[in-house]
């Protein structure tokens, strides 16, 4: 029974996270320029959901990495909402002709994203990043700064990407695991890590990381909001949400914009 009850608050929870009226009601509704693009990644088509500002002057970019559900309405609706922030952003689909009939993660049954995602090849992610980032950073509103940030899954992969040699102005990892420790040593940017106070699956291992870095000599700032749990950022934009998810994303984007201004 204490099995049935599990699989059961897992399936709620994809089902949660996949199918959240309220976030394609928000993007259905954003004044901004919204579209999907095509590149090439590794000799194939990479589809990504570009997000650009009403402003003046030519914006810093930010690549977006998605959850382990894929480039949900919801992964959409960040891409606006950094738009809507002053800063152009780009979110691949990571699942790109993957699924039926050469689709993407909307062509998936929700339950289907999660393990095809898990079992994504490392190289062709970390190329898929790279893409975006190249593709964004030469746009002719793009100032050629390039930042980039992921959520759960996406957080890790934003971390890999530091890690990788890749060469950007800032790595937000939003509850993401850490590469190993020898890795550590090819990162070239600055990494500032979101995470929740509840959320021990991933902060427990935070002091290890800070001083694997701190060895490492490079610049990490985590900072773990008390009472939120995995997945705030999300679970925080939620009609429903608790008020520690809600506070923790607030001050998230607070904090982000201030570094993103210092860019």
């Amino acid at each position: 029974m204490k099995r049935l009850l599990l699989s059961l608050a897992a399936l709620a929870f994809v089902a949660s996270a996949s199918a959240q009226d309220w976030a394609k009601a928000r993007l259905n509704k954003s004044p901004r320029h919204l579209e999907f693009v095509t590149i090439t990644s590794g000799g194939r088509d990479l589809k990504c959901f570009v997000g650009y500002p009403e402003v003046k002057n030519k914006a810093t970019t930010i690549v977006l990495i998605h959850e382990i559900f894929g480039l949900s309405d919801w992964m959409r609706g960040m891409v606006d909402q950094f738009a809507e922030a002053g800063y152009i952003a780009i979110a691949p689909d990571f699942l790109s002709g993957m699924g039926p009939n050469g689709g993407g993660s909307d062509s998936f049954a929700p339950d289907a994203v999660r393990g095809k995602i898990q079992g994504l090849d490392e190289k062709n992610v970390m190329a898929d990043v790279k893409a975006a980032a190249d593709y964004v950073a030469k746009l002719p509103a793009s100032n050629g700064k390039v930042v980039v940030g992921g959520f759960c899954w996406g957080g890790g992969k934003t971390f890999n990407y530091a890690a990788s040699g890749a060469n950007f102005k800032a790595g937000f990892v939003f509850y993401g695991s850490a590469p190993k420790a020898e890795q550590m040593a090819a990162i070239k940017t600055p990494i500032y890590g979101f995470y929740g106070g509840n959320d021990a699956r991933i902060s427990a291992a935070l002091p290890d990381v800070t001083a694997q870095m701190k060895t490492a000599g490079k610049a990490f700032d985590p900072v773990i909001y008390e009472g939120a749990g995995h997945g705030f950022m999300r679970a925080g934009e939620d009609p429903e949400a608790t008020e520690p998810n809600k506070k923790a994303r607030a001050e998230s984007w607070k904090r982000m914009k201030e570094i993103l201004s210092k860019i």
